[in-house]
């Protein structure tokens, strides 16, 4: 037999001990495997916790603020400073002042002063709209006209009202197209929107039981006492253009406007009438 060079052992015992060694292991590896089959089954590991997906029924409604903010409105800067009718302060409550402002000023949406709205032209403090409409004295069937619609929250708050038919002219064409959009898309399709110069009111459905003007002209424009029916109702601010405006309320009767004075206001100018034809 030949034997390798410094290994004195004979080649079949070198054989035989590595066959011997081969054995050992087989035999370890076979006794591992029947241990761990013996062992009782690890528990599956749970599925990840599922991260709960946002939805409208989940997420924080965008009315639960805009109603808080609405009812604090209506309580400390409505019915604080006199407005008392409740229809009145009902849809003071209702109205979403938020969706009628330029998102720059969403945070203000409920703070009692003016907003821009574009074009020159501002949304009137919610006390004042709350005020004005109030001194309307509307009654079911009634048939207001309001002579600026703006961004279309006066325009709103009277068809809230419920059982009055409201008229609403602006004069600036972008806001026109603005309003009638957002109003239709809040539900507020029944307004009878026009784009139009609103100091000659709109005669072809006159006589109204009210008329509102939101903004100054520097006197009472006489195609609105004339479209104004018996007994009827006209809230308008008079007074030059960044001077002092008095709010003044009118009321037909025996044909003659009788005129009550509810205060100073300020209001941007009413654009438009015979100068501007």
């Amino acid at each position: 037999m030949s034997r390798s060079p410094g290994d004195p052992r004979p080649s079949f015992v070198r054989w035989a001990q590595s066959r011997w060694l081969l054995h050992q292991a087989l035999a370890l590896i076979i006794l591992y495997l029947l241990a761990v089959s013996d062992l009782p089954p690890a528990a599956p590991t749970p599925p990840p916790t599922p991260v709960p997906l946002i939805t409208e029924a989940a997420a924080p409604a965008e009315a639960d603020w805009t109603v808080s903010a609405r009812a604090a409105m209506v309580r400390d800067t409505i019915e604080a400073r006199g407005v008392t009718d409740p229809d009145v302060l009902r849809v003071m409550r209702t109205v979403p002042r938020h969706a009628f402002v330029l998102e720059d000023y969403l945070d203000q949406a409920y703070a009692d002063h003016p907003l821009p709205i574009g074009y020159g032209q501002t949304i009137s403090q919610p006390y004042i709209v709350a005020l004005m409409t109030e001194l309307l004295e509307l009654k079911p069937g009634d048939k207001v006209l309001e002579i600026g619609t703006g961004s279309g929250y006066q325009a709103a708050v009277l068809a809230e009202l419920g059982n009055v038919e409201v008229y609403s002219i602006e004069i600036i064409p972008e806001l026109a197209e603005q309003a009638a959009r957002r109003l239709a898309a809040l539900g507020y399709d029944k307004v009878h929107l026009r784009q139009g110069d609103g100091y000659f009111g709109w005669p072809e459905h006159a006589p109204y039981d009210a008329i509102i003007v939101t903004a100054a002209p520097d006197h009472l424009p006489a195609p609105l006492s004339e479209q104004l029916a018996e007994g009827g109702r006209l809230v308008i601010p008079i007074g030059p253009p960044g001077g002092y405006q008095t709010l003044w309320k009118f009321v037909k009767q025996n044909g003659e406007m009788k005129a009550y004075s509810q205060g100073g206001v300020l209001f941007v100018p009413l654009t438009g009438g015979p100068s501007a034809r």
